[in-house]
């Protein structure tokens, strides 16, 4: 009912990993941790804040392009609802862990550069080989339809439906005209 939704921007610390439910779902998930700093106006040092940890997880259609893009030591923005998972360990201690079921993730173009793939550029990818001639782990999703290569830069393939929602976007509004955009 209150649910908590924020973004999150910070490091992957672990790399992503996928599994099924007992349902069938699949859900990807990872660690980030948001390190805060501030600059002492005196000294001119930076001094760390202390360090946000949190298990992100994915599901359905982010499963495929988190898979596909972002890997251990990548900076990462993440969007979705804040839980508290509480627990008790095999020792019989309780402890919390802070977790959030994702709904957008992408990559930090403040602290990096990362390559686009969408639409029918994206589905070319599928199945093509890695630069070490290997070719990637394919994922499929079952509710799309749809395939994607693990370890390609893409943010996973889409289907005709999504071109639609583009198309719609891209017609100009009366008395305008688009420029072509060069490929």
């Amino acid at each position: 009912m209150y649910e908590t939704h924020t973004a999150v921007v910070g490091t992957v610390i672990t790399d992503p990993r996928q599994r099924t439910t007992s349902s069938g779902d699949v859900v990807l998930s990872f660690r980030m941790a948001c390190n805060g700093r501030r600059l002492d106006r005196e000294t001119g040092e930076w001094h760390d804040n202390g360090t946000l940890y949190l298990s992100v997880s994915c599901w359905r259609r982010l499963v495929i392009g988190v898979g596909a893009s972002l890997t251990k030591g990548d900076p990462v923005i993440a969007y979705g609802q804040l839980r508290t998972n509480e627990y008790t360990t095999k020792d019989g201690a309780p402890r919390s862990d802070l977790e959030m079921r994702a709904s957008a993730v992408g990559p930090d173009l403040a602290r990096c550069i990362a390559p686009l793939a969408r639409g029918r550029k994206a589905a070319v990818l599928v199945g093509e080989s890695r630069p070490d001639g290997e070719v990637g782990e394919t994922a499929q999703d079952p509710s799309l339809g749809q395939s994607s290569t693990f370890g390609e830069p893409t943010f996973g393939a889409m289907t005709d439906r999504d071109h639609a929602v583009d198309d719609v976007a891209a017609k100009p509004s009366q008395g305008e005209e688009l420029e072509p955009v060069p490929a």
